[in-house]
């Protein structure tokens, strides 16, 4: 997230607006956005209903073996269709900003 948040000008240069989506509470993202100073937008998801649609649930991951989301980087064009998908089942692993700004750069 940090790396996102570096990169920004870099991605709005490329046209890409970078969302983060978490299982976390919204009192939980307003202090980690609060702590990093973390300028994009960081939407709430505790019921996963946006991980399970984008079928990324990781069973038992969580603390206390709740069901978090699977780290991924998507690129999602203005009419809703995924072009490109980065996705691990380490959390510690992430798409870079050059990889993502690089991917971006293959598409039509």
């Amino acid at each position: 997230m940090r790396g996102i948040e570096r990169s920004l000008d870099k991605f709005n240069a490329a046209g890409i607006r970078p969302v983060a989506i978490s299982v976390d509470s919204p009192e939980q993202l307003r202090e980690l956005v609060e702590t990093n100073k973390f300028t994009f937008p960081f939407l709430s998801d505790p019921d996963l209903t946006a991980v399970r649609a984008y079928d990324l649930v990781h069973p038992g991951a969580g603390e206390e073996g709740r069901d978090i989301a699977r780290p991924a980087e998507f690129l999602i064009d203005s009419s809703g269709t995924v072009r490109w998908v980065n996705l691990t089942d380490n959390y510690w692993v992430r798409g870079t900003p050059e990889q993502i700004l690089e991917a971006a750069k293959t598409l039509p």
